[in-house]
């Protein structure tokens, strides 16, 4: 079993440290968290110790796995302070609001000698799981379009996702989520056209992205961050072949924690019954992506459902939507 250290406790960082208290392959050993009360009433709820300073902990721990879920503007300094003290590092998403910013913490990890992993939890869906198996056994046949959206109103839990320099708005917040799975899909991407919404504070939080990928297929996919009070966190997952159409959709309260079991993925296939299927089989997201990480640190090798060249690929899919939505051009990647 491996040791590891959450680093932040807000929203996240208590999802994370949730679900690695529910796992059988690792230990939670200590909370970092700045904020004395916050930090101390998680130590208390998830039985660990708490620091309020990371290099401290890294000192004194005995902890084989890093876990950054602090505010995008954050995750290099740590992620480069768990390299230092040569710990595997995953890291919540966006990792990085460039590419030159990514390239230098996965240049450090690698120096190190240590694993380094992107915690992009929509990959480890059940509805994701389902879909990429269904895709890559051909059910679809010849892909007509693509389509996805992720809808909600503004995260209330912390101010920084307000400063684009700090979060990078929905752009990068929110929209990351369904360019990424379908970067995971459908391979690399040849073209990308969008447009937006930048609000007065400098935030691309409602855009519309069209991805046209190297193998043909091509993607409409939306994504807002500043939806009417009283919407519904909305998120839609929609392909459709020449086969098979597969439609994802879950509507919740005001966040995602309350979605609770208002999803539905269903398949159509001409002359059959639409059929609902069945994802209830398949763990939370959040502990699939923290123990297949665990079995990656184990067995000593990368990940294969999120390996680093496509996160990297992500960031500069997402630097090419905002070109795009800046100059009113197509880019070509």
């Amino acid at each position: 079993m491996l040791n590891v250290a959450i680093i932040g406790a807000g929203y996240i960082g208590s999802l994370h440290a949730q679900m690695v208290n529910e796992s059988e392959k690792v230990n939670l050993v200590a909370i970092v968290e700045r904020n004395e009360e916050v930090g101390k009433k998680a130590a208390k709820e998830y039985e660990c110790k708490w620091y309020a300073d990371a290099r401290e902990m890294l000192e004194n721990e005995e902890i084989d796995m890093v876990d950054v879920c602090l505010p995008t503007f954050l995750h290099e300094e740590y992620v480069l302070l768990a390299a230092e003290y040569k710990k595997h590092v995953l890291c919540e998403k966006p990792v990085a609001l460039s590419v030159e910013v990514f390239d230098r913490m996965q240049e450090a990890t690698k120096k190190a000698g240590v694993r380094f992993m992107v915690a992009q939890s929509v990959r480890f869906s059940d509805m994701a799981i389902e879909i990429k198996k269904r895709y890559d056994a051909g059910e679809f046949g010849q892909m007509k379009m693509v389509y996805a959206n992720r809808l909600t109103q503004h995260p209330a839990w912390a101010n920084w996702h307000r400063d684009p320099a700090l979060s990078g708005g929905g752009l990068y917040d929110l929209h990351i989520h369904d360019v990424d799975f379908a970067r995971y899909l459908f391979g690399p991407v040849k073209r990308v056209y969008a447009i937006g919404y930048k609000n007065d504070d400098g935030c691309y939080n409602h855009v519309i992205s069209s991805l046209t990928f190297v193998n043909g297929v091509q993607a409409a996919i939306e994504g807002a961050y500043e939806m009417t009070e009283g919407f519904p966190f909305s998120t839609t997952f929609r392909l459709t072949g020449a086969g098979e159409t597969i439609d994802y959709t879950m509507r919740a309260g005001v966040n995602i924690k309350d979605a609770g079991n208002k999803k539905h993925l269903r398949a159509f296939r001409t002359g059959k019954q639409p059929k609902e299927l069945d994802t209830s089989k398949h763990p939370d997201s959040i502990l699939a992506e923290i123990e297949h990480f665990a079995d990656c640190i184990e067995e000593d090798r990368n990940s294969e459902i999120v390996p680093l060249d496509q996160s990297r690929a992500v960031l500069v899919i997402l630097d090419a939507i905002q070109q795009s939505m800046e100059t009113g051009q197509a880019i070509d990647l």
